[in-house]
């Protein structure tokens, strides 16, 4: 029998997932989009897998650029995660206009200040997976953060800090 597809979301709503800002950087300007479905690939070599809709811009972009950062953001990042989800969003650097910020050494992409941790990453080979692609990253450096700040936790469709209140501003 087939699963209903409302079903299926409504049953994935219930896991809570930390929330990242992937940005790439293009040469001409800054991409970014929040992400919930990031997981640990490989200790060795150092790997990441990244959940992207299949026909957005940040999937056609992270594959043409072939590098990006991944920012682990902290509860206090509510209202800047929200913004990237946005459809329709403009520059990251608009997005990011009152918030800090720096670019990583290798991929020049955007690393939000006050994040837990920073990942800056080159594209190994994306997988295509349904309605979305799974982009595998290599690790090239690991950034320290904020390691003791709160995270930020996306559930049942909300942003959320670890004890499952409403998260704070940027």
């Amino acid at each position: 029998m087939p699963v209903d597809a409302a079903a299926f979301a409504e049953a994935l709503r219930q896991y809570a997932a930390g929330v990242c800002l992937l940005t790439v950087r293009d040469g001409i300007d800054d991409v970014g989009t929040t992400v919930t479905s990031v997981m640990s690939a490989s200790a060795e070599p150092p790997l990441v897998a990244v959940g992207l809709t299949a026909d957005g811009y940040p999937a056609e972009v992270l594959e043409e650029v072939g590098s990006c950062a991944l920012t682990v953001l902290a509860a206090e990042h509510a209202i800047v995660a929200s913004r990237f989800s946005s459809a329709g969003r403009p520059s990251a650097r608009h997005l990011l206009e009152a918030v800090r910020w720096t670019r990583a050494s290798g991929s020049g992409a955007i690393v939000l200040s006050g994040g837990l941790v920073a990942l800056d990453c080159r594209l190994v080979r994306v997988v295509e997976a349904g309605d979305h692609v799974l982009a595998l990253l290599g690790v090239e450096e690991v950034l320290p953060g904020e390691a003791s700040a709160a995270p930020l936790l996306r559930h049942r469709g909300r942003y959320v800090d670890a004890a499952g209140r409403p998260a704070g501003r940027a």
